[in-house]
């Protein structure tokens, strides 16, 4: 039995066609993948135990970008969404990951591209939930989080994370007053290293400041390291040096 024979996926595209292909090849490569071919379906469907949700960007009746905002306004989905967006447009990967997409991936991409997202995606989220993994309660500067309940707060008041957003804050936080470099938060993540013009890690610590802004204003504790990576301070009024 491979490691991914358990695995579930869910695609949610509107081509008939590309979901039999990759129900193929996925089931080849052990994972099981149940398909919903409009907006509607995918949401319902959504709300079921999958390991990782594929959500094609362009449909007819309903975007990608509607149904993962929808997706998102659910507390109780916490699955990781790997976006499938057009090669080279900039700007659908920058709305999906702002929306609280975990991943990309532009179109055209190779099954073995597929399945290596897929895995590593799936693996970050496995390893935040295991029973094994060790239990972390933090409280810096304001912020606490606990890995126990999958819970932050920032000066008492919830933030909603996606499940990205919550390991981002996680590893700043324990290297606090420490510069994590973009490969190491990348891995971290979205356990895959970080590509070149990639700025998926950037995306998600943007998505991650407004979210703390937004229930704390006065806080501002990640800070931008140019050309390295990233700090969380618990200085008071830290300075933001934005990319």
């Amino acid at each position: 039995m491979t490691e991914q024979a358990n695995h579930h996926l869910l695609l949610i595209d509107d081509d008939f066609n590309l979901g039999q292909l990759l129900k193929e090849y996925l089931e080849i490569e052990g994972f099981k993948l149940d398909t919903a071919h409009n907006g509607a379906d995918g949401i319902a469907k959504a709300e079921k135990d999958y390991d990782l949700i594929l959500l094609d960007v362009m449909m007819p009746d309903m975007s990608g970008f509607e149904v993962l905002k929808i997706i998102r306004q659910k507390k109780q989905i916490l699955t990781p969404v790997l976006m499938l967006t057009a090669k080279g447009d900039e700007m659908d990967r920058v709305l999906g990951l702002e929306l609280g997409a975990d991943d990309y991936l532009p179109k055209p991409y190779s099954h073995r591209e597929l399945v290596a997202r897929v895995k590593a995606l799936i693996r970050r989220s496995q390893m935040d939930m295991s029973p094994e993994q060790k239990q972390i309660h933090l409280d810096v500067g304001g912020i606490e989080l606990d890995t126990s309940t999958h819970s932050a707060k920032a000066e008492g008041n919830i933030l909603e994370l996606t499940t990205t957003e919550f390991k981002v804050l996680q590893t700043l936080m324990i290297e606090a007053n420490k510069v994590v470099d973009k490969n190491s938060l990348n891995l971290a993540a979205l356990g895959r290293r970080i590509e070149a013009y990639d700025r998926s890690i950037d995306m998600h610590v943007s998505n991650l400041r407004k979210k703390i802004q937004a229930v704390a204003p006065d806080l501002q504790r990640i800070k931008t390291i140019r050309g390295v990576g990233y700090m969380f301070t618990d200085e008071e009024n830290a300075a933001e040096e934005q990319e």
